[in-house]
């Protein structure tokens, strides 16, 4: 598949503090995901609230956020950042939670 020019950056969503029932199997696809976009020529701008997790390496994305999962974090983000897409499929039901919380609230 051809690469989508029509988007630049990408802000993925993580999934916060490891919780019983929500393990650490959402870091390790968060992280893939970032190295195969950033290896595709993608910014990759990642909002996570766990400090001690492998995502958040500065390594990892171009930009990292460490900072509550909340809508009103993430909107803020947003506003600045301005990303083209928003992926929170790699931060398992905290990230999509704050994804429906975003469409509810229209960002």
């Amino acid at each position: 598949m051809a690469k989508r020019t029509d988007i630049q950056s990408i802000l993925i969503i993580g999934a916060g503090p490891i919780i019983i029932g929500q393990a650490c199997e959402f870091d390790y696809s968060g992280v893939q995901a970032c190295k195969a976009l950033r290896e595709e020529g993608y910014k990759v701008i990642l909002i996570n609230s766990n400090p001690a997790t492998i995502m958040t390496d500065p390594a990892t994305a171009d930009v990292t956020y460490i900072e509550p999962i909340t809508w009103k974090t993430v909107e803020k983000i947003i506003a600045k950042e301005r990303p083209d897409a928003i992926l929170p499929t790699m931060g398992g039901q905290t990230a999509l939670n704050c994804a429906l919380d975003l469409w509810h609230h229209g960002v």
